[in-house]
């Protein structure tokens, strides 16, 4: 018995050997490191990453204890792997390379493999459901009530209404999002390698600047430039920023002056036979338009003259109309103000209250009912 656990010792021991040799080799030998987090990556997924990184780079798995005692002791003759200690934590990965970081991300990062939902798991993406048919029976509403789900029942199944926000980033994954999800056989999580950090020659870096492109480089530079000018052009500083500017605007106050004073020079004398080509444009247009036009003919008078005719009378028959309608109300009007006229008057001479007046009221408006005098 302990013959075996010698044997095993031994070869933990002779395994380590192995690893740490293997390791101060790739440190010593490439100078860019990726390092890499590798949750929820499969056996078979990781073996053809390591297929495709053949002869680009190479892949270093295994305890982060032996890391980062292999690192120390390293660190004695390059000073500058202290920096990628920090990043030996977790389940994460270090890929070796001389090639060029953001080839080597790519082609890691492009083998992902879709995965159901596991429960108390933290959600790396949002998890929507969409609405439409679910195939399930209509005995199984309950379960989208406890979930406050809207469904309604189409051609003997349940049918989501709205689109529903199931899971959010960052969120951990509870057992009834799992249950939904997989009655619905919905694979919502993309797993695979996730490139972190980079380490290279000493400099450390988040990923992501390795999406910045030389374009990108160049335009921001230029965008300094930019400010610059402008800020040399603001203050009147000359520069070699301003040199071209400033000599363009001293031209343009020179062509000013020349074309006000009428004194040429070399280089103006285009610019004033093009301004008086332009002068010259309008007034040699005028007599052509003039000359170009349509002549004029007997008829076309007598037809012009036919139509204004018309409209004349129009104007006036529309006038007259409204002369009319203005007459009638005038007199209208003036036919009501008499009938209260008179009404006040009888209301006066009979000197009563409330009953004299309509007494006096009615009888006015008798007497014009019967002569037409206005109108009740």
């Amino acid at each position: 018995m302990a013959d075996k656990e010698a044997t095993a010792g031994d070869k933990r021991r002779v395994r380590k050997a192995k690893y740490k040799t293997k390791f101060e080799k790739y440190i010593d030998e490439y100078k860019n490191v990726l390092v890499v987090g590798v949750d929820n990556v499969g056996s078979l997924q990781m073996q053809k990453v390591r297929i495709a990184l053949r002869g680009k780079a190479v892949m270093m798995m295994g305890k982060n204890t032996l890391m980062r005692m292999i690192i120390r002791e390293k660190m004695v003759a390059n000073p500058k792997l202290e920096s990628l200690l920090q990043f030996v934590r977790g389940n994460m990965g270090l890929i070796f390379t001389n090639d060029d970081l953001a080839k080597v991300r790519t082609v890691v990062t492009e083998y992902k493999v879709p995965a159901g939902a596991k429960a108390q798991t933290i959600a790396p993406t949002d998890v929507y459901v969409p609405p439409g048919p679910t195939g399930l029976d209509p005995g199984q509403t309950a379960f989208f009530q406890a979930l406050n789900i809207a469904t309604k029942i189409v051609k003997g199944s349940i049918e989501i209404v709205n689109q529903v926000h199931l899971i959010k980033k960052g969120d951990k994954i509870t057992s009834s999002a799992v249950a939904l999800l997989s009655k619905l056989d919905i694979r919502p999580f993309f797993y695979g390698i996730v490139a972190l950090s980079v380490y290279e020659n000493g400099s450390v870096y988040p990923a992501d600047v390795l999406d910045i492109t030389q374009a990108d480089l160049l335009a921001k530079f230029m965008n300094g430039v930019d400010k610059l000018r402008a800020l040399s052009l603001a203050a009147k500083w000359p520069s070699e920023l301003t040199l071209s500017f400033q000599i363009a605007s001293g031209f343009r106050k020179l062509l000013a002056l020349s074309l006000a004073t009428s004194y040429t020079f070399k280089e103006s004398e285009a610019f004033l036979k093009s301004a008086a080509t332009a002068a010259a444009a309008p007034a040699a247009a005028a007599p052509a338009a003039a000359a170009g036009g349509k002549k004029t003919t007997p008829k076309a008078n007598r037809l012009r003259r036919r139509k204004n005719r018309k409209k004349n009378r129009k104007r006036k028959r529309k006038t007259a109309i409204w002369d009319w309608v203005y007459s009638v109300n005038s007199v209208v009007s003036f036919r009501h103000s008499l009938c209260f006229a008179a009404a006040q008057d009888l209301s006066s001479s009979v000197r009563s209250s409330s009953a004299a007046a309509l007494f006096s009221f009615r009888v006015v408006f008798r007497i014009s009912r019967s002569h037409r005098v206005c109108t009740p």
